[in-house]
């Protein structure tokens, strides 16, 4: 005999309930690691490989010298903040009791590609990026703006990109043969 659970907006909220009770019960299941394997194929071609998923291309437009076989890193990065967006107004609407009718993020970055081209010093990333959530729900606006609230306090993705983060990028030494 198989257990119903509890489901909002397709999300099993006993699989989160289980989750965040194991975390209370032992906050160091809370800490964890999250890696990503790239390998270069050709010209400015690469390929994550995040746990056993199929891998991720990563090209350039042509008009930046690729042959725009994939989005480039900063367009996944737009991405992996507008998917990290998602799963937050999702969880934390499903464990409110929120049903979401319909949700998109429509996200854009300024950069300047002088720094990148080596025209230029200086920052070489987005000098800004603008997410615009459109959330259809029957929740009351209060509701929505307390959930709006709540998911930019908790984005891991956001987070990241909007406080120093330590990055530390080594260079191993080749293989000697």
């Amino acid at each position: 005999m198989t257990q119903a659970t509890t489901r909002l907006n397709d999300v099993d909220l006993d699989a989160v309930t289980g989750l965040v009770d194991a975390i209370n019960d032992d906050p160091g299941k809370a800490q964890t690691t999250w890696a990503a394997h790239v390998r270069w194929d050709s010209a400015f071609a690469s390929s994550a490989r995040i746990r056993n998923f199929d891998p991720i291309r990563s090209d350039e437009p042509a008009a930046l010298g690729g042959g725009d076989t994939g989005p480039n890193p900063v367009e996944q990065l737009l991405g992996a903040l507008g998917n990290c967006l998602t799963v937050g107004y999702i969880a934390n609407a499903s464990v409110a009791g929120i049903a979401i009718d319909d949700l998109r993020i429509d996200l854009k970055g300024d950069l300047d590609l002088r720094v990148f081209l080596g025209l230029a010093e200086g920052h070489a990333g987005f000098e800004s990026i603008t997410a615009t959530v459109h959330l259809t729900s029957s929740a009351a606006p209060e509701q929505i703006d307390e959930l709006h609230t709540k998911v930019l306090a908790s984005s891991p993705v956001g987070h990241t990109l909007s406080h120093a983060v330590p990055v530390n990028i080594e260079l191993a030494a080749p293989p000697r043969g």
